[in-house]
């Protein structure tokens, strides 16, 4: 079987949470979008037109791809807390770089120095 990893993430089929073999609930996973939408995007995909090519990747993708361990469900992703905090430390980051730059901007060296930069 095989695991397809890419930027720390693993792509698994999930057959727990699965109507058929746990593919839409894998690559829902793995792309962090609702398993509803994948589900209704797979079904239109297969009305209008790509029905074989949606079939075979599909199951392809059942009998390739390794179900996901049980220990392997939550490991390295973070916390919708966690990742507000980080967003929270990151804006008040670039805040403090818009402030210093407003200074700087603001300030008389500012304009003595692009006086003579026009000289």
């Amino acid at each position: 079987m095989t695991r397809i990893a890419i930027r720390g993430k693993t792509l698994w089929r999930i057959p727990q949470q699965g109507k058929l073999m746990g593919v839409c609930a894998g690559l829902a996973h793995y792309l962090d979008i609702p398993v509803r939408l994948l589900r209704v995007i797979v079904v239109l995909s297969m009305i209008f037109g790509l029905f074989f090519f949606t079939l075979v990747a599909y199951f392809a993708l059942g009998f390739v791809l390794d179900p996901m361990p049980a220990d392997a469900e939550e490991q390295g992703t973070p916390s919708a807390s966690e990742l507000l905090d980080d967003l929270e430390h990151a804006l008040q980051g670039g805040e403090t770089a818009i402030r210093e730059m407003e200074r700087y901007v603001t300030s008389e060296t500012f304009s003595v120095r692009s006086r003579f930069r026009q000289l």
